[in-house]
């Protein structure tokens, strides 16, 4: 499906019937990295996985592109869908928690949204990685934004330069099906913008009315965990849950989606 927003085009794909959920992705992937997600979810849900602009079938981000862009992307769908629960990962959830302080979302479940909190800076990595890309040196952009981010902090950067080189060599499909990894890089910039101007005390979404469900993995990252339990007493209504033996990506289609669509079904139904 396609729906117009500030003249770009939003595309998503749809599964299944029942109940309407949109499904928001996260950096450096596209719809097609929640298509086991939906899939799980397609049994009892209609489930919307849209490209966020930029991305995948989505039209291009404009200069400026940020925090209100992809708000109005994401109202955009819900206007054409006429769906009141949101699932954001990540960079995803960060645009769904603050799209939330003005669009009706009825039900929001968020997995780990990297905002700023405590002395953690989320988007450090950014300088080093406009540098990489200025030269043409997108794999080692990748392996900055990959340690920077702590998703594979355990893996060596030297191992992953190459490793990212030849997948973009190669031209294979990188996290989303049918981009590669070379397009979905850069893309990260759009990202770091979002999380950059979420800055600001965790109190702000205080004022946040969706029924509420915090999602996280026992691998992930700690200063996620801290994020995590920076919102569990600010939100109105909210509840956690901790699953465990996963990461920061269990949504994803690498990941356990299984794990979270178990969750999803129960919170909203």
């Amino acid at each position: 499906m396609m729906a117009q927003a500030a003249r770009t085009d939003i595309q998503w794909r749809s599964f299944g019937g029942g109940p309407k959920v949109v499904l928001l992705h996260g950096g450096m992937q596209t719809s097609a990295n929640f298509t086991r997600l939906a899939r799980s979810l397609a049994a009892g849900f209609t489930v919307y996985v849209p490209d966020r602009r930029g991305r995948g079938r989505s039209g291009p981000a404009a200069p400026g592109h940020g925090l209100r862009a992809e708000i109005d992307d994401l109202a955009t769908v819900l206007d054409e869908t006429g769906a009141r629960n949101v699932f954001g990962l990540s960079s995803g959830a960060v645009i769904a928690l603050r799209a939330a302080m003005e669009l009706p979302i009825e039900r929001l479940a968020l997995y780990e949204p990297p905002l700023k909190h405590g002395d953690h800076d989320p988007v450090a990595w950014l300088p080093r990685f406009e540098k990489e890309l200025a030269r043409g040196r997108r794999a080692a952009a990748f392996a900055t934004v990959t340690k920077g981010t702590g998703e594979l902090r355990y893996v060596p950067r030297a191992a992953l330069i190459p490793m990212a080189g030849l997948l973009m060599w190669a031209g294979e499909a990188g996290p989303g099906e049918g981009v590669s990894l070379g397009e979905l890089v850069p893309t990260m910039r759009l990202d770091a913008a979002v999380v950059e101007e979420a800055a600001g005390p965790l109190s702000t979404y205080a004022t946040v009315a969706s029924d509420t469900l915090l999602l996280g993995g026992e691998r992930s990252p700690a200063y996620l965990k801290g994020v995590l339990n920076g919102l569990e007493p600010v939100l109105p209504r909210v509840r956690r849950v901790t699953l465990g033996g996963v990461g920061h990506l269990a949504a994803d289609d690498s990941g356990k989606p299984e794990l979270v669509a178990a969750q999803l079904r129960t919170f909203f139904r």
